[in-house]
């Protein structure tokens, strides 16, 4: 397998993500390109770019006659994105109820497996890779179409998580008991299990 060079743009597009998604760069803050540029010792097209590689992902938001900045994810927001998110996983933990999803269990390992001094951006990447493989395993497209539509503003979301779980065994515990309770089944169980994880995660804060 041949590996594909990262260019400038993906490089300082993926240095910008981890700092967003570590929380460093706090909800709310503009990100001139003049500065960038500067900062990074890159071409001012170059951060034009790598913004709208972000603003397309939905990391960052950019309106008419400003700079791009980091949305802030509010509570309300966080509960409008629950109430979408639950039908959804409650979906997941029927099909999957009884059956154990080795991609889920992967990205879980790969989560404790992390340096203690990992930044929270690692921590987001492996939490959305072991729900986004629920997903997956279930086989529906359409499923997977929906789900993946919601997933900048959970990222986003989980970056409030960090003030929450100072332990991260805490969180893969949490996790490991969830990956178990889907494995176990019944449907009905798994359901539980799922609503429950959900409800206890987002209103953490």
């Amino acid at each position: 397998m041949k590996l594909r060079p990262v260019s400038t743009v993906d490089a300082l597009a993926g240095a910008l993500r981890r700092r967003v998604l570590s929380g460093e760069i706090a909800p709310g803050t503009s990100l001139p390109e003049q500065e960038l540029s500067a900062l990074y010792g890159v071409a001012r097209p170059t951060v034009r770019e790598a913004l709208a590689v972000l603003v397309h992902e939905g990391i960052l938001r950019r309106e008419r006659n400003r700079s791009a900045y980091v949305p802030e994810v509010t509570t309300g927001d966080l509960d409008d994105l629950m109430y979408v998110r639950r039908p959804l996983e409650d979906l997941m933990a029927v099909k999957l109820a009884g059956r154990r999803v080795a991609t889920a269990d992967e990205a879980l390992d790969r989560m404790a497996a992390l340096p203690a001094d990992a930044p929270w951006a690692d921590v987001v990447a492996e939490h959305m890779a072991l729900h986004e493989q629920l997903i997956v395993a279930v086989g529906s497209p359409r499923l997977e179409r929906l789900y993946a539509a919601l997933a900048a503003e959970t990222r986003l979301g989980l970056v409030r998580l960090r003030t929450v779980y100072h332990d991260r065994d805490t969180l893969v515990a949490e996790h490991r008991m969830l990956l178990d309770a889907i494995a176990a089944g019944p449907a009905e169980a798994a359901r539980r299990a799922v609503a429950a994880h959900l409800d206890h995660t987002w209103g953490a804060d």
